[in-house]
């Protein structure tokens, strides 16, 4: 038996015309190009963002370093001149010895936060005879040295080299 196949062409439809085609690739193209460059656009941006913070972590931790070694100089002269000993006993301090005299370490910064020009400034106190207890009325008045139990709170405000930032550091110091 003899099978007859029929050799039918499927039927593809034509392709449109090159006029109706003209320009299509050119606006996928452009919508491409703008896409491409909006996605720069914001990259530089956040990337200026990022440049930005990192001056202000920059400048806000040089001036929490300089507010830091102020306190340890502080501490070191304390330390000279309680105990006479110490690298830094010829240095000098001067101490604020009256305990209610209404010391707040975070208004103190704030106020000093406010002056202009920006620069460094130091506070110290001896607050043993006001904790411990154990002074007589005329507390404050007598020579640091008397107080059994030396305790003292060192506060200072310092800057960066450039005044952009600035930092507080209170610290309560035991010779």
């Amino acid at each position: 038996m003899h099978t007859v196949r029929s050799s039918r062409r499927r039927s593809r439809p034509l392709p449109a015309s090159p006029v109706a085609q003209r320009g299509a690739v050119l606006y996928v193209a452009l919508m491409m190009l703008i896409l491409l460059a909006l996605l720069g656009i914001v990259g530089m941006q956040v990337a200026g963002l990022q440049e930005r913070m990192a001056a202000n972590y920059l400048g806000v931790n040089e001036a929490f370093q300089a507010a830091e070694a102020d306190v340890r100089l502080r501490e070191c002269f304390i330390e000279g001149m309680v105990n006479r000993t110490g690298a830094c006993a010829a240095g000098t301090a001067d101490i604020v010895q009256i305990c209610d005299d209404g010391f707040d370490s975070t208004d103190w910064a704030a106020q000093m936060a406010a002056d202009v020009p920006q620069v460094d400034r130091v506070s110290l106190r001896a607050i043993g005879p006001c904790i411990s207890g154990n002074s007589g009325l005329d507390m404050g008045i007598g020579p640091i040295n008397e107080d059994p139990n030396p305790v003292y709170q060192v506060t200072v405000y310092a800057t960066n080299a450039a005044a952009t930032a600035n930092a507080a550091v209170d610290t309560i110091f035991r010779p």
